[in-house]
Parts: C-alpha cells; structure tokens; sequence
C-alpha cells in the first residue's frame, strides 16, 4: 500500500489541488479506525416480544431514526411491537422482510370490552396494502331477523331484543340461502388471514374475538434490502433517500468486503481517476465542439440541396435519412391542413407518402424552435440511436439548414391506447384484458430499453402509446425527453408534462430521475385496469387525478369500484387475479416518494410474471443502442382498425393465453 500511495503522490506532484486531497484521504486512511456508528445504531432489536424489528420498521430510542421510514415506526407497548397509523394502531405479530409482508391484528381486538369493528379499517395515506391473501370477515350489524341453516358468530354485545348483530365468511353463501343482507343496517369487512393449521369446523368453534386476534397480511412498498444485507450492510433511509450503511462508513447501495482502509484507498483511487478524466473530457468536449462548429457548416451532406433524399454523413455519422424539404412539402401535400394526425411534443405532426411508397408520419416544429439548432440536431443524435420494437422509428429528418426543421417518422395506424380505453375508438368490450396485459409489458419493455440507454421519456402517457393494426405498442413523442447523465443521481430541471401523470416529487423537488417515468406507468396501468382517463374534472375533487382515486380504492381493498366492468373481473378468476396483480403493482409505481418505487426493469419483469401466471423465466434482453428508431406521432384518420381476435392475439409471444 506504501508504494500505491507513493505513485499517486509523484504522479500528481504538479497539481497542488489534488495532492492536497491526497494528503487528506492518506490522513483519512491511517487515523479513522472506528466503526461507523450509524451502521451500529441500526442494529436489529426486539420489544421483548414479537418479531425481530430491522429496516424498513425502526424502533425510537433503541435505533436511531434513519434506520427507517418514518411511517415504519414501531412503539413497543407492554413487550409488544406496535404500528401506529392515523386511523388505529396494530399489533405486529410476524414479519416476512423476504415476502415485504406482516401478520398484524388491531389493537382494538386486546382492548376494547366489544371489539365489533364498526368502519372498514383503512389504511390511506401509508405505504401499507391488504393482501389479497385474507378472506373477508364480514359484520352484518342492527338486522331484522336471524340468519338460519348458516354458520354464523354472534356478536352478543351488540346484539338486542329486537336486532341481530352477527359475523360471516363468504357472505356469498349466505344471499344464496336467500338471506336478505338488506335487512341490515349496515355491514363491514374486516380481512384476516387464515391461520392453514386450522380447518374451517374449529374455525367456527372459536369466538368471533379469537379470529379477528388471528390478524390480516399487509404488505409494504419500500426499497429492497436484500442487496446490502447480503454485502454486509444494514438499510436505512438518511437524507430522504434510501442508503446501505456499511461497517466502514461508505454509504453506498451495497458494501464492499476490504474494510476500512481498502474502502478509503478506493475513494482515493476514485477521486483522482475522476479528476483526471473529467480534465480529459473537458478538454475533448470543447474540442469536439470547436471541430463541428468549423465542419458542420463545410460539409455538403449537412445543407439541404434540392436534389433527392442523402444520409447523414461525415464527421456526423447519424446514420438516418436526410429528407429535403421539397420532398416533405409534396408528401404532405404541402402541409394541408385535413393529413394533420395531432399534435407532438412541440410540433403539428402530418400523415405524408413518400415517393417509395412509406406513408410516414411529419412533424412540423414550431416557428419559435428555429433557434434551437442544435437542440434539434442533439434529438436527432439521441433517436438515431434507439432500436426497440416497440419505439416509433425515426426514419430521418431535413438538414439544419433547411427552411424548416422536420422530422420523419413511421406511422402507425391504429390510433392512441387513450384512444380505445376513453376516446373517439372505444368500443364496449372491444380492448380486452389480454390485449391490456400485452400493451403493459411491451410498453414496460420499451421504457426499460430508454433507462439502459440512459434516456428519461419525461411524457409517458396513453396518448403516447401507439398502437399498429395487430395492438402491438410503439411508444411515441420524445419531444420531452432528456439524456440522462450516467454518473448523476438526477438531472435538476423545470417539471414538465402531463397533468394526471407527472411524479409528484418530481413536481416539487426539481429532480428529474428514471423514477419520474416509473410513476407516469403507473398511472397507465390504472388506465388499463379501469378505462378511465387520467384526470377528469367532473370527478369528486380529490379524485380528480386518477392516482388518487387507484391508491384510496386499492388501500381501502374496493379496487372492483373502478375496473372496467367489460374485462371478466367478476366472472374471470384468472383475470381477477391478473388485475389485481396489476394494481399492486401500479400501486407501487404510485408512490409519492421515488425511492419507494420499483425500477422499470423490476416492473417489467414482475408484468411478465403476472401475464405467464408466474411461469415465467428472466431471459438477458439483447438490446441495440448504436442503430436507428423513434419519435412521435398521433393519428386521426385511418381505415377501422382491426379487432383483437383470436387470430390476432395467437400473434403474441404471451407464455399464458388464456390469463
């Protein structure tokens, strides 16, 4: 290690800056020696009884605060872990960190003398959800008459000489015994898990209190642990994002095995190889920037001569077709106004066709992006190298000299999913759930590939979301979308986008990160689970924005509320499943802080789980950034689009047809 630290301090003997922060790592390197305390103060511990309490649940005065999340907060009561919510506190009785699920029961059930649950537990405004797990105890409470030929439990202490109070699973079965439930005055569902030592006969034998003591399964949306534990380190949540403490104080995602010194020497080392670099590429940014400053304007395949199509060439090397725009102006018909298809993300897009048959789709930027040459040229850079299946292709554009800036792209013919969920293509029934299922994995798919190219959408949306004759997805308009630097947590920018479906953290902290897109999916998903649009007006005032609705609806276990009565969610148990599955994981996306969302790949890989009914294997995605594809388009006019049959969805690579 002497002789390491003695290169470094020769190599760099000329830069006083940088060997004075090798002074200080070296300093760092042979006095620190203790352990980092925040990786001791997040130790595991217990309230006596109960589970052992680790991230993401903390427990005051044992571990610090940043051990956790601040709605994961455990108070021990008489030995026992207690959860707090606004509504009502639960007793924790088991904790799976490996299924991010418990076993709690409320507090009600040990302390009140009749403990009849008289409001549906809520758990709005917490990162918590119910399993789909627990069946429903329900209480039929003030009834006219008694229940009979049913297995019932009495609820004697709410019960008079006149009304009937009483308590049942599968209140199904009871309607069927032609029990009017109408004769109630009002009725609440408590879910519980049941406990599979116990058959349904001793289940009945027990007291209505024993089984609600026996607790509900919910289940939690934090960031996995899984990875730093296996690195040695212990999670925690420290300046609002979540953190690996590792016992050598480097607080990364995972810790490394070397210790102290070996984890100081790497900081060094990365330091100065940052340093250096960063001058390195400094200087070669600016003079790349001065060579194409001088070549751009001096190479003939960049002006826009008015004698055929050419590619990009030269010092660019785009690799995508140069259109003139003459060319452009006869394909459009010269921009008449009755071939616009919609509007892009800053410009009026145009159905034209080409002299070689393509129809393809133009957009027109506006007159006041004129000035932004090289923002145009920089979007031209960043499309021609995205390849997906499902992106819009971007076939090419005219020169920067042109009189007008244009951009090519294929055209798709079957309109937006918005479109057919809510719009002018929506017909009852007609976009079925596994059509629905299919659009969420290939859009998922394609947004993975944006994120691996390092590339921020910024306007995920069901207009966006473009669909062929066969219901296969092309994701459009990248007129928002930023590059996202690689060696950069986020990219501070003004928000921007589409109300109803724009990262509410993002909206107020600046930060633009791949997360922002995570959650605009989510509100997809919720599109395609109930065919409503994203934000509508009319709606009560806080459910307005269609997340809102979706988080309250799956929180409080009414998620049938809101799917779309066409898709088979009552008749289908297959589809029942699926769409559940989906709106936990939509509800996931939803999540108002970033870092307690999923990844996109970690979504599209739980899609895929949920479409092959868990048969699904992960295979390496082959993905292609060095070629062509994509921007945007809408479209309007168009023969009627193909249904999807049988046929058509024997097309899909789906593992599990039938749900």
């Amino acid at each position: 290690m002497k002789h390491q630290m003695r290169f470094l301090q020769v190599s760099f003997h000329n830069n006083k800056h940088q060997l004075n922060i090798i002074t200080i790592i070296l300093f760092l390197v042979t006095t620190v020696q203790s352990i980092n305390p925040k990786f001791e103060a997040c130790t595991p511990q217990t309230c006596g009884k109960g589970p052992s309490i680790k991230y993401p649940f903390w427990i005051p005065f044992q571990q610090d605060s940043f051990c956790g999340y601040p709605q994961f907060e455990i108070t021990c009561m008489n030995n026992n872990p207690i959860l707090k919510t606004s509504n009502y506190d639960l007793l924790v009785k088991n904790i799976s960190y490996s299924n991010s699920s418990f076993i709690a029961s409320n507090l009600d059930v040990y302390e009140e003398n009749c403990p009849a649950p008289m409001y549906n537990y809520s758990l709005d405004q917490t990162p918590f959800t119910y399993s789909f797990e627990n069946s429903n105890l329900s209480f039929f409470y003030n009834c006219t008459t008694e229940p009979i030929d049913y297995p019932t439990y009495e609820i004697e202490c709410a019960t008079n000489a006149t009304h009937y109070s009483f308590a049942v699973f599968h209140k199904e079965a009871l309607e069927h015994k032609n029990y009017s439930l109408n004769e109630c005055q009002f009725m609440v569902n408590a879910p519980l898990v049941l406990n599979t030592n116990v058959n349904f006969t001793s289940l009945l034998k027990m007291n209505y209190i024993d089984v609600l003591k026996m607790g509900s399964v919910l289940n939690w949306t934090a960031p996995d642990c899984q990875h730093c534990e296996k690195s040695g380190g212990r999670c925690g949540f420290d300046n609002y994002k979540f953190i690996c403490f590792c016992k050598d104080k480097s607080y990364q995602k995972v810790c490394g095995d070397d210790g102290l010194a070996s984890g100081v020497l790497g900081a060094a080392l990365a330091v100065i190889t940052g340093l250096y670099f960063y001058k390195r590429r400094k200087n070669a940014s600016y003079a790349k920037s001065y060579v194409q400053s001088h070549s751009f304007s001096s190479d003939p395949s960049s002006r826009d001569i008015e004698r055929g199509s050419q590619h990009f060439g030269g010092s660019q090397n785009f690799g995508v077709q140069a259109f003139t725009y003459s060319e452009l102006q006869e394909a459009t018909n010269n921009f008449d106004p009755s071939k616009e298809l919609g509007e892009g993300g800053f410009g009026t897009v145009y159905f034209g066709k080409l002299h070689d048959g393509r129809s393809v789709a133009v957009k027109r930027l506006y007159e006041n992006n004129y000035r932004r040459v090289e923002q145009f040229m920089n979007e031209v850079r960043i499309l021609a190298r995205l390849v997906h299946p499902n992106l819009v292709s971007l076939y090419g554009c005219t020169s920067r000299h042109s009189r007008e800036l244009l951009l090519v792209y294929e055209y798709v013919s079957n309109g937006t999913v918005a479109d057919h969920l809510h719009g002018k293509k929506a017909k009852h029934g007609k976009l079925s759930w596994h059509v629905r299922m299919n659009i969420a994995v290939e859009t998922a798919s394609a947004l993975k590939y944006l994120h691996v190219s390092d590339i921020i959408h910024r306007d995920i949306k069901t207009n966006n979301i473009l669909l062929d004759a066969h219901f296969r997805v092309k994701v459009a308009d990248f007129g928002l979308s930023r590059l996202f630097p690689n060696d950069q947590t986020h990219v501070s920018t003004a928000p921007q986008g589409t109300p109803g479906y724009v990262d509410p953290e993002y909206h107020e902290c600046y930060q633009l990160t791949d997360r922002s897109d995570v959650y605009s999916f989510g509100v997809v998903m919720i599109e395609l689970i109930s065919s409503l649009p994203a934000v509508d007006i009319t709606r009560h005032r806080h459910e307005i924005n269609l997340s809102n609705m979706a988080i309250n609806r799956i929180q409080n276990r009414t998620l049938h509320e809101i799917v779309d009565p066409t898709l088979g969610f009552e008749s289908d148990p297959k589809v029942k499943k699926m769409i559940h599955a989906m709106a936990e994981l939509a509800f996931q996306c939803l999540q108002s802080s970033k870092d307690m969302r999923p990844s996109m790949d970690e979504v599209l890989e739980t899609l895929k789980d949920i479409q092959s009914d868990g048969k699904h294997k992960s295979q390496p995605e082959v993905i292609d950034i060095s070629k062509s594809a994509d921007e945007a388009v809408l479209l309007n006019h168009d023969p009627p689009p193909l249904s999807p049959d049988s046929n058509i969805l024997s097309n899909y690579t789906t593992p599990n047809a039938s749900g």
